[in-house]
């Protein structure tokens, strides 16, 4: 798997903080909405934390990438979005999933490698997909899914319909060749793709300022002609009107747009990663300040839109939630030997 060189000590740390952004106003969250995010932030949360505990006891193999911290970034971009767009992300991807509407069961199914998972248990954490929700995965290779997803926009262009495909990778991919030749052809073509860079400071583990000479990545599509912007991606009010503006931009058939999500994950790259790169007070600072679920926590209970209790009733029904999943990719069959040898081109 290509990725950012890790660090060999921490070095200062970045100039800009998740915080940023264009300055542009967040949208108002109806009380609906507010509790929706709430929920679907939660449930990822409370998801991905099943999930690391899953991998320590030894159910989940290989590679595993948690979305802590970034959920705001999916939730308040799929709340922009209508049926028949498209998404498509990296392999930090069970929040996109469950954000998609996939079910937690087939999620935590295929990490544990069972048959019931949404790549029948072959795929593992890297790899899941489903046409009916319109994800089209989940990819190992660092910014191999930009190209997918610059031709997921082409198709709906080729069709003449509607539709938009948002394109989510991360500031360690920004940095591959394919990207800029993705986004070429994105503006030749008119292409109806927003470009989703959650910037979470670190990539594989290089600080931005270590690895990148242009940290606004905003600014990457400039000699492209594709506007882009700042957003505050711990704010869900900031990503959903962002990503109001840039799915009208390519609605209207005027190209691709880019949003970099100045966003944090306060976990380690992956669930081998010890992250040394920053401090242990860099992480709580921005977990204490910022953190994306309880902004929406605080401003339901600020405005009486919900109670304590109700936010306690939130909190119990997403865990059963996912311990039922859990429970399920715990007993489902592993499968057959002979799926080997299915949905496999050759």
């Amino acid at each position: 798997m290509v990725a950012a060189r890790k660090s060999q000590a921490a070095g200062p740390a970045p100039a800009r903080a998740p915080s940023g952004g264009n300055g542009a106003a967040p949208a108002a969250l109806s009380t609906e909405d507010e509790l929706r995010a709430y929920r679907e932030m939660l449930l990822i949360r409370r998801f991905e934390e099943k999930s690391g505990q899953m991998y320590g006891m030894g159910l989940i193999g290989g590679f595993c990438h948690l979305y802590i911290g970034q959920e705001a970034v999916v939730v308040g971009m799929q709340m922009t979005l209508k049926d028949g767009d498209q998404i498509i992300t990296g392999y930090r991807d069970h929040g996109h999933m469950l954000a998609t509407g996939m079910d937690p069961k087939g999620v935590m199914a295929e990490l544990t490698g069972r048959r019931g998972g949404y790549s029948k248990g072959k795929g593992g954490s890297m790899h899941m997909f489903s046409v009916e929700k319109k994800f089209y995965g989940g990819h190992g290779i660092v910014g191999a899914q930009v190209p997918l997803g610059t031709g997921l926009a082409f198709s709906n262009k080729y069709r003449g319909n509607d539709n938009v495909c948002v394109t989510y990778f991360g500031d360690g991919a920004a940095n591959q060749g394919q990207v800029y030749e993705s986004f070429n052809m994105a503006e030749l073509w008119k292409l109806p793709v927003v470009y989703v860079i959650e910037n979470n400071r670190y990539a594989m583990g290089t600080a931005v300022h270590r690895s990148s000479a242009q940290t606004d990545f905003s600014k990457r599509g400039v000699s492209f002609n594709i506007p882009g912007e700042q957003v505050d991606g711990m704010d869900v009010r900031a990503v959903k009107a962002a990503g109001d503006r840039a799915v009208a931009w390519c609605r209207e058939g005027n190209g691709p747009y880019i949003l970099e999500m100045l966003t944090y994950r306060y976990r380690g790259h992956s669930m081998s990663d010890p992250a040394k790169y920053r401090t242990r007070e860099e992480v709580e600072k921005v977990r204490g300040e910022q953190d994306p679920i309880e902004q929406v926590r605080q401003r339901l209970l600020k405005n009486k839109a919900a109670t304590e209790d109700d936010l306690k009733k939130i909190d119990a029904a997403v865990r059963d939630i996912v311990n039922e999943a859990a429970e399920f990719a715990t007993n489902d069959p592993e499968p057959d030997p002979a799926e080997l040898y299915t949905d496999v081109l050759r």
